[in-house]
């Protein structure tokens, strides 16, 4: 009798033990109530300082925070580098997800989960204007800058450029601009942005027609999360319903804005999309 007591003590002793092992990544933000949302900030209009007060401002920052809201968390901005959208999304990262003008490719998706797709988008390469009317055929085998570990970077290759790594967007954009490579690969969006700043400048610069590579965008999430990843696809689908998503767009990137860009996607599960991913 005393063996089976003792037994019996040391099972649910180690029960126990085990139970941090079968914790979630869900269970452990509703103890913590408080959802860390990775941004990758300077680059507007998805996240850059206010100028007038300094705060983080942009698209992927009302993202995060109606995602929080939605699955019911405060939100705390974290501000993370091209490489740390990945690496801080590991057990023990910062960051329980990422909004950061995050596209799909292979080898991201053995590292990280993705939510639905909230749009999708193209990178392009920016040139100086007197090569706007060039082709990428054209450009084959010349310096094209990107920043480092981004999927601009990888599109370099697959439009057969020499890539020049940088370790953000605004020193591959200087290097542009001061003569060191032909072009620089960005998102349309920021792309825009970056045209539309150097309108009627000594470095003005122009969008080439052609897309380097079309991609889905969506939140970067930990791994092997089921429970987690199920709830942002949910918050996801909520705001987009609600008309949420469509009021954010608008207010960054819509009809009334310098990017004049209408919103036609819908939050649709990645696997549904039809595009080539990169690797």
């Amino acid at each position: 009798m005393k063996l089976r007591s003792l037994a019996l003590c040391l099972s649910t002793l180690c029960a126990g033990f085990a139970l941090p092992a079968f914790a979630d990544q869900l269970q452990d933000l509703k103890g913590r109530n408080e959802l860390r949302c990775g941004l990758k900030t300077g680059v507007a209009p998805f996240a850059s300082a206010d100028p007038a007060s300094g705060a983080v401002i942009g698209l992927d920052v009302d993202l995060c925070r109606a995602v929080g809201k939605a699955m019911g968390f405060p939100v705390a901005l974290v501000q993370l580098s091209v490489e740390e959208r990945i690496t801080e999304l590991t057990p023990g990262g910062r960051v329980d997800m990422v909004v950061a003008n995050l596209a799909y490719t292979k080898s991201r998706a053995k590292l990280i989960d993705y939510s639905n797709a909230y749009y999708m988008t193209k990178e392009v390469l920016l040139v100086k204007k007197a090569d706007a009317g060039k082709t990428l055929k054209s450009l084959e085998g010349q310096k094209m800058s990107a920043a480092k570990g981004s999927t601009s970077e990888q599109s370099i290759g697959l439009q057969h450029g020499i890539p020049v790594s940088f370790y953000d967007a605004n020193q591959a954009l200087q290097a542009l601009k001061q003569g060191e490579v032909v072009g620089f690969v960005s998102n349309m969006m920021s792309a825009m942005n970056y045209a539309a700043e150097s309108k009627g400048t000594p470095e003005e610069l122009a969008i080439l027609s052609e897309p380097m590579v079309y991609e889905p965008i969506g939140i970067g999430l930990r791994k092997n999360e089921a429970a987690f990843a199920a709830d942002v696809n949910k918050a996801l689908m909520a705001i987009e319903q609600s008309g949420e998503l469509l009021t954010i767009w608008n207010k960054w990137l819509g009809p009334n804005t310098q990017y004049g860009i209408a919103r036609t996607d819908k939050v649709t599960p990645i696997k549904d999309l039809k595009f080539d991913p990169m690797e």
